[in-house]
């Protein structure tokens, strides 16, 4: 099912290759759209029918994918950076980016999540807790109310609150493998969308919030963008999404599943991914 290293480095080569024909028919990897892309038609007119009209015709990009997702194949991807230059291409591994879409791992894991990042610093007074005396209201006997020894009491204004809710942690253990395939999951499914774009890198030119803005643009059918870097990020690139909320930036080590799903466009370094593939390969520690 897993290509070896040595198949996939033969099948880039030759795909690297423009001056020969043949090996374009050999390239068993699947190259992966850019968001930059504007080849891909959106409906095809049959042969034997008279051509539709280019005017009627959507000029929106719309990328459906020829294979089967989920099979675990390994994938070339285009690296480019904010300019749309061409930097070669990369291999992704399958067992990361081409694993089967489980809707229950990653509802799973952001509940996790979201519950883990919960501050759980609600709390109420309890009868020891609320201010005021101890002494009894009025005598036991001879007033024809309820007996009561105390106004501190639940039912009293300004008394205390019963089973309130106190400060608590309201994290709850998930297995590590169940949280390793969500990200994978959520890997594949923005690879299976064509919503995923490999940088050589994340340099601008300057700390300029405008350069952003124009980078952004340049990408189609975008609304929000989440940029992945390997290290720490770059000065200049922190000032200059600072002020968009729809760009985020966040290093390698902090990538998770419910990030990657509030932002529809995954925006990652191949330093990022590198580092990103090897967690994933490194074995679980009991």
């Amino acid at each position: 099912m897993f290509k070896s290293w040595f198949s996939v480095s033969w099948l880039y080569f030759m795909a690297c290759d423009s001056s020969s024909a043949f090996s374009a028919s050999f390239l068993h990897l699947q190259i992966l759209p850019n968001v930059y892309s504007k080849g891909y038609s959106t409906l095809l007119a049959p042969a034997n029918e008279a051509l539709i009209p280019p005017e009627l015709l959507s000029s929106k990009t719309v990328w459906t994918p020829d294979r089967e997702l989920g099979q675990y194949e390994d994938l070339v991807a285009r690296v480019t950076n904010f300019h749309n230059e061409d930097n070669g291409f990369m291999v992704l591994d399958g067992d990361v980016f081409d694993v089967p879409i489980r809707k229950d791992i990653v509802h799973r894991v952001v509940r996790w999540q979201l519950a883990k990042r919960q501050q759980g610093t609600h709390s109420t007074k309890t009868i020891s807790e609320v201010s005021g005396t101890g002494r009894k209201p009025y005598k036991q006997k001879g007033t024809g109310r309820a007996r009561h020894g105390t106004l501190r009491g639940c039912q009293f204004r300004g008394g205390a609150t019963m089973h309130g809710p106190k400060p608590r942690s309201h994290a709850f253990k998930l297995q590590k493998k169940v949280r390793r395939l969500g990200l994978k999951i959520a890997l594949s499914a923005r690879t299976a969308e064509g919503k995923l774009c490999i940088f050589e890198d994340l340099e601008v030119p300057s700390h300029k919030t405008k350069n952003i803005v124009q980078y952004i643009k340049q990408m189609d059918d975008t609304k929000k963008v989440l940029l992945v870097d390997g290290g720490d990020i770059d000065k200049k690139l922190k000032l200059a999404t600072k002020n968009l909320h729809y760009v985020n930036v966040i290093p390698s080590i902090g990538l998770n599943v419910y990030s990657i799903l509030q932002h529809d466009t995954l925006v990652m370094t191949r330093e990022a991914i590198n580092r990103i593939v090897e967690r994933m390969h490194t074995p679980i520690s009991r």
